[in-house]
């Protein structure tokens, strides 16, 4: 019909039914253009597909946010110097949530109504990334988080990914890894205000009982503390072989100069949230010869690694963390799903990436199970001269 063309009402119709059947064809017809089949009006067209990023690239864990923006941008350079995706540029949009719960809802809802981004990847903090899922999950935009690994980010709904391993894999890790040391008590000492740190705690605590070994203290720290004299002293009185420390490296480099300086031998265990080149800069020697479960390593032999490092040394002038490298992932296998999908719907996109499977990666190969969490391996890096190095490969029970 041209766009000039009168509609008149049929000979004979009442005219004020006619001009209810036209306001219900109008009403009709703007529902069905705002919706779309979840979004896509917003991933059509001929211009970039845009993907959003939330991270803390500013505040005490900037370079959780930084390393994982870095990933996705090399990511992002690479595929749309392959062609894009559909035959289309990739456009990332990243948002500061300076590492405030209180600021994901912000930003995330800014992504999704007004930058109309398909499909949201964010955040290393596991209770930024609750905050964060669940604004997707009601606007039903997938995000994929690199490196959250607290169970219960998932459970959020059908529109939450993860590309890392969970906190129950990686608290079996650090709790195997205790045990062929021949470490039978351990000490936990942990952030409470951290979703991530006091579930990895709890999982550690009853993996390593589970292999016979005895937590025979437990303390806990608000993060920013400064002084942990009480709870050191207290765990100091338990004589455990070692302390497992599943906080954020911006106070695990201060608990190793207090338990240092209180003439504690023992080695430190962490987990991830341990892996950023200032922890070494923070602790110096104080934590030499502690360990922490990660994600990948840099020194692994494997090609893909090796490539990524090459490529991310050169784009960056630094050697990439794990954040970068799941950074880097997550955007891998969100291209791998638009590709594979349908349409760039919330609802296509989101089954495409409940399909990922055996997906060979940087960090190790990835399967997307039934909950939308990783299956893949971790490793275990011993800290040397205050430089991460690698000392084993822990594979999940498949």
């Amino acid at each position: 019909m041209r766009q000039d063309s009168p509609i008149r009402a049929p000979r004979g119709a009442p005219a004020a039914l006619f001009a209810a059947i036209l306001l219900l064809a109008g009403l009709s017809a703007g529902f069905l253009a705002g919706c779309g089949d979840e979004g896509d009006e917003k991933a059509a067209g001929e211009g970039p597909i845009l993907i959003g990023h939330y991270a803390s690239m500013t505040g005490s864990e900037a370079t959780f946010g930084v390393s994982t923006d870095n990933g996705i941008q090399l990511a992002v350079k690479e595929r749309n110097a392959a062609g894009g995706v559909r035959g289309r540029p990739i456009q990332l949009i990243t948002y500061d949530d300076q590492g405030k719960s209180s600021e994901v809802a912000t930003v995330v809802t800014r992504l999704i109504t007004r930058d109309k981004v398909v499909a949201v990847l964010g955040e290393v903090a596991s209770s930024r990334s609750i905050a964060g899922g669940q604004v997707c999950q009601r606007e039903r935009v997938p995000m994929v988080t690199p490196s959250s690994t607290n169970a219960s980010v998932t459970e959020i709904g059908d529109m939450i990914f993860r590309v890392c391993f969970i906190d129950p894999f990686q608290g079996e890790v650090c709790a195997k890894f205790a045990k062929e040391r021949g470490w039978t008590k351990a000490a936990t000492l942990y952030d409470r205000t951290q979703a991530y740190s006091t579930g990895l705690a709890e999982n550690f605590e009853a993996a390593f009982t589970a292999l016979g070994g005895k937590v025979v203290t437990k303390q806990a720290y608000s993060g920013g503390d400064s002084d942990f004299g009480a709870q050191l002293t207290a765990i100091r009185g338990g004589a455990p072989d070692v302390i497992f420390v599943p906080g954020y490296y911006t106070d695990v480099g201060n608990i190793a100069l207090q338990v240092r300086n209180l003439g504690l031998k023992m080695p430190l265990l962490g987990g991830d949230g341990w892996d950023s080149t200032q922890l070494g800069a923070a602790a110096g020697s104080a934590i030499d010869g502690s360990f922490f479960s990660n994600h990948y390593s840099h020194e692994e032999k494997r090609p893909a690694v090796q490539k990524f490092v090459e490529t991310y040394q050169k784009e960056f002038g630094a050697v990439p963390d794990g954040l970068a490298a799941l950074g880097y992932d997550a955007a891998l296998i969100l291209f791998h799903a638009m590709e594979k999908a349908p349409s760039l719907s919330g609802k296509d996109l989101a089954a495409a990436l409940a399909a990922v499977k055996e997906f060979s990666a940087v960090t190790g190969t990835i399967s997307i199970d039934a909950n939308r969490n990783a299956q893949k391996s971790a490793v275990i890096l011993e800290l040397k001269g205050g430089q991460p190095t690698y000392v084993t490969t822990i594979e999940p029970t498949r």
